[in-house]
């Protein structure tokens, strides 16, 4: 797979991930979803800044490298951002936020590595999803 496309699918997956969090955070305070812009823009934002701090082009599917400071980026930019626009940032949400972003731009990754190193010890070839992970 192109480089290009693998670092697109990538980040596109983090971003939807972001909005999930956003939009099941706005759903559980029974909040009206016409306004999940103004929330999500900040998180958007911060995962942006992460993956250009990490050049996550480099390696899209790799927990540390990308993975972290993908996260990183979208909690602490993110909950700046919402302080330097006036949006809440409560101690209870940041913890949120952290854990489940986290659990989010992490999780996908390490499912994948998960993934692959199952079906490659099975097999003895490389996983289905190990086009994902290796450099070409």
């Amino acid at each position: 797979m192109d480089t290009r496309l693998r670092s697109l699918v990538a980040f596109a997956v983090d971003l939807v991930l972001v909005a999930v969090f956003v939009g099941i955070g706005r759903a559980s305070h029974g909040e009206d979803q016409s306004a999940w812009v103004a929330t999500f823009w900040p998180f958007a934002i911060g995962l942006a800044v992460g993956w250009a701090a990490a050049r996550g082009w480099r390696r899209p599917f790799a927990i540390a490298r990308t993975g972290l400071p993908a996260w990183v980026g979208a909690v602490v930019v993110g909950m700046l951002l919402r302080a330097v626009s006036g949006q809440g940032v409560q101690v209870a949400f940041v913890v949120v936020a952290s854990i489940v972003l986290g659990a989010f731009l992490l999780g996908w990754r390490f499912l994948l590595v998960a993934l692959d190193r199952s079906a490659s010890r099975s097999a003895n070839t490389p996983g289905p999803v190990g086009f994902f992970l290796r450099r070409r």
